[in-house]
């Protein structure tokens, strides 16, 4: 396998994981939410703080992943001035 082929092969692998951790992350919570809302008899209060805290927490996640994962990516441009087309030719004298 190539260094390209494997390369996209793994950036496919984390792709698949981020949706299925953010999918985790809200169903857990979720789950959580409705048997402690049953333990504790306060109605709904707790399954909607812990779905909150879920779906942040499955942002935190992808924001980590994709922020751990895009650092080996290249800029395409650093500096427009550095770029020998962006140069301006000198100013025509009146």
């Amino acid at each position: 396998m190539d260094k390209e082929t494997r390369k996209a092969a793994i950036q496919l692998a984390y792709a698949s994981s981020i949706g299925i951790a953010f999918v985790l992350f809200i169903i857990i919570s979720l789950w959580l939410g409705v048997q402690l809302d049953r333990n504790f008899g306060t109605g709904y209060k707790l399954t909607i703080l812990l779905l909150v805290i879920g779906i942040s927490a499955g942002f935190w996640n992808i924001y980590g992943l994709v922020k751990k994962f895009s650092w080996d990516e290249k800029p395409i441009i650093k500096y427009l001035k550095s770029e020998p087309h962006r140069k301006r030719p000198p100013p025509k004298k009146a």
